[in-house]
């Protein structure tokens, strides 16, 4: 694991580690909790092709492999070391390639569901150890796609893990209530630079005209989500799955976050 980045300039506020933040979804998350006014640190599989800056804020970045138990444990701590504390985790990464299902071997499959289930798990409890020992306790968000309820032909392993997912956040909320609150958001069409390679314009308008809203989500609509899970006004808020998707569960996955 390389060494992490700069610290941020700002030396207050609330922190949060965002999984798979830098690009996509997870790269809307790190710039509207910054603008929140949080700390950020952010862990991928490769280094941002730029700083993850935003106006005065600079996040903190570490390259990590979710699905290792020692380097999430590494993030974990550096989040606690260098800011004293750990408010939020947002399970961010994941995703899967287009693939047949009736082709792709076994390993494959098992990476897709550690990738996208058990990486969140290994994430959370690692994080919940450091939000347990503090006054204010934590939120921990997991980010869902429709998948889970409509899965397509050429994504089975994901949205079977992401199924797992929605069923393992219900079980953490009810473990590791009341210090910590897990709570789900669940994932529609988001219009991203990775999208973009499946629809040309015409296409895209065509997608957004079945969507009540008239449109596909941006990062910022997913990172709004997660901000409201995370606000000290969601105090009694566990356990929950929020819909994200304009008011209709188009199935289609997008490619990874991470």
């Amino acid at each position: 694991m390389s060494s992490p980045t700069a610290a941020s300039d700002t030396n207050t506020g609330p922190s949060v580690i965002v999984t798979g933040g830098t690009r996509g979804i997870g790269r809307g998350i790190v710039t509207s909790f910054h603008e929140a006014g949080y700390r950020v640190l952010v862990c991928a599989r490769s280094e941002p092709a730029a700083p993850l800056r935003d106006g005065e804020r600079e996040a903190l970045f570490m390259t990590c492999d979710v699905r290792d138990p020692d380097q999430v444990a590494a993030v974990v701590t550096r989040a606690r070391d260098e800011f004293g504390c750990l408010d939020v985790l947002i399970n961010n990464a994941g995703g899967t390639p287009v693939t047949d299902v009736t082709t792709a071997s076994p390993r494959f499959h098992r990476s897709i569901v550690e990738l996208n289930m058990l990486a969140p798990l290994t994430f959370s409890i690692a994080a919940n150890r450091v939000m347990q020992e503090q006054p204010q306790g934590g939120s921990i968000v997991f980010i869902s796609s429709v998948a889970a309820k409509f899965p397509e032909v050429e994504a089975v392993s994901y949205a079977a893990a992401k199924a797992g997912l929605d069923a393992m956040s219900v079980g953490l909320a009810k473990a590791l209530a009341p210090k910590v609150r897990v709570n789900t958001v669940t994932v529609g069409l988001v219009a991203t630079p990775d999208a973009a390679q499946f629809y040309t314009d015409d296409a895209e308008a065509n997608v957004a005209s079945h969507i009540p809203m008239g449109r596909m989500g941006t990062p910022a609509d997913v990172a709004g989500a997660c901000l409201l899970l995370c606000d000290a006004r969601a105090a009694f808020i566990t356990g929950a799955n929020l819909a994200c998707h304009g008011g209709r569960q188009v199935p289609w996955v997008l490619g990874s976050d991470d």
